[in-house]
């Protein structure tokens, strides 16, 4: 493809250049690659315009002036740059597109919206921090939303085997990154906003700024933007779809288009009713927790405002599959039940210990730590809320990363008085199951879906629901 191709008048005398492919990593350059040279918030990509053209690059994309022996194309804006120049280059997308963020349930929505659109016959796949599953098949992934390049490959990939329906997670960090630019969505959901990401974002203002961009910049007029009528970003969110034009549908408990009501709640499931434009139908979900409910609401609400049948939105429902690691009973020892929850953030996990507390005639045990080398503030939020939401609190390591991980799980014990603190967190989880008595509930939280444990530069091998199987099986 030419450079024209993928820049239009910016090629300028070197429109007629061939171009192989397109990266900003220079390990991944190959011969007749563009390399994209961008800042970052922890290294300059110019630092490896050398390596990128050894390596074969015959054009490079940057952000100001550089010096190399290959033509340099400066972009005011070279990250959105980049995306739209990716999109061009991988060419094809799925017919509709559903971008959603939020603090929560990013996962969970893309997850269960996918699951509605191919309970109607459509082809559909989901795309974040679970990977990518599609009606071919499943692929991990590390990032909620991939760089661009990935994004778009992936993307192209999934429109070229057939599928016409792509419901994907849309991150702050993606969001302001333009990982998404050159993407034509259809609609969007908001979940929710929480505490999160303010080692990244300057404060929770900023926080949102990144996530209304989607709303913004992003979605076509006219397209529908899915808003959390119960969430108190709602009017921010709500004010800034009608400014760009955008259909806006709320959903919620209160005064929404698409309200949801739970009749009964179990551990093994819940009664719903969702109603819409004079229509209600009661539903049993095959999950638990009123933000499950709220998800799924979520993605019902768009896949109608999207063309689809309200009633056969909802009868994909009764069979639905929670997302992996959200909530999931890991097994059982007499009636007390052992569950694997991903909350890593302050919101989540009181989301959760809530959801359980009216479930738990016995006692509620939580294992929980916070992540190292990220936001710092939260560590002593998700210990109080664990010490005032919990009977019993065990504070192990999560994913220590860079940092001392006694120090994480102090900044944690210095709320939680009372807590337990055990370092390994397979010992840490043995504990807890140890301690279940008829009747009691353990929620193991903040990995989920997760399969290592970083620590330091490595990645161990770790994930809580084996190590909740193996505990709860010892004892048996």
């Amino acid at each position: 493809m030419r450079l024209s191709d993928l820049m239009g008048s910016k090629a300028g005398s070197n429109a007629a250049l061939e171009i192989t492919g397109i990266t900003a990593d220079s390990r991944d350059v190959k011969p007749g690659f563009l390399f994209a040279a961008l800042g970052g918030t922890q290294t300059d990509g110019g630092r490896f315009v050398a390596d990128a053209v050894a390596r074969g690059a015959v054009a490079v994309l940057a952000e100001r002036s550089l010096s190399a022996d290959v033509p340099v194309v400066v972009g005011q804006d070279a990250r959105r740059c980049l995306a739209r120049m990716a999109a061009r280059f991988y060419g094809t997308q799925p017919e509709t597109v559903a971008a959603v963020t939020g603090t929560s349930g990013k996962s969970s929505v893309v997850w269960f919206l996918r699951q509605i659109w191919a309970a109607q016959d459509l082809r559909a796949a989901s795309l974040g921090t679970l990977g990518i599953q599609g009606p071919d098949g499943f692929s991990a992934g590390s990032l909620t939303t991939p760089d661009p390049v990935a994004l778009h490959r992936d993307v192209a990939a999934l429109a070229d085997s057939g599928v016409t329906h792509l419901a994907l997670e849309a991150s702050s960090h993606g969001l302001v990154q333009r990982r998404l630019d050159g993407l034509k969505l259809s609609g969007a959901i908001f979940t929710n906003l929480g505490h999160d990401h303010l080692d990244y974002h300057r404060d929770r203002a900023d926080y949102l700024n990144a996530k209304l961009r989607l709303f913004r910049d992003l979605l076509p007029t006219g397209a529908p933007a899915v808003i959390n009528a119960d969430d108190a970003a709602a009017a921010d969110v709500t004010e800034a779809a009608r400014v760009a034009g955008l259909q806006v549908v709320t959903y919620g408990t209160g005064k929404a288009d698409f309200r949801f009501a739970i009749d009964e709640a179990r551990l093994d499931g819940q009664t719903v009713t969702i109603s819409h434009a004079g229509e209600t139908q009661t539903i049993r979900l095959p999950l638990i927790g009123a933000f499950q409910a709220e998800n799924v609401t979520a993605a019902v609400a768009l896949s109608v405002s999207l063309g689809s049948a309200f009633r056969g939105s909802l009868a994909a429902l009764p069979e639905l599959e929670g997302a992996p690691g959200r909530l999931h009973l890991a097994g059982s020892k007499g009636s007390a039940a052992a569950f694997i929850d991903y909350a890593h953030k302050p919101d989540a996990l009181a989301a959760v210990l809530r959801t359980l507390r009216p479930l738990t005639p016995g006692r509620l045990i939580v294992v929980f730590g916070c992540g190292g080398d990220r936001d710092t503030q939260k560590r002593p939020m998700m210990g109080e809320i664990a010490a005032t939401q919990a009977d019993i609190a065990i504070v192990t390591d999560d994913n220590p990363r860079n940092e001392d991980p006694s120090a994480i799980r102090q900044a944690i014990m210095a709320a939680c008085p009372g807590g337990i603190e055990i370092a390994d967190r397979a010992a840490a989880i043995r504990h807890g199951v140890s301690l279940m008595q008829d009747g009691d509930v353990l929620l193991v939280a903040g990995k989920g879906h997760e399969t290592g444990q970083k620590i330091g530069d490595r990645v161990l091998p770790f994930d809580d629901m084996t190590a909740t199987r193996a505990a709860l099986e010892a004892l048996s």
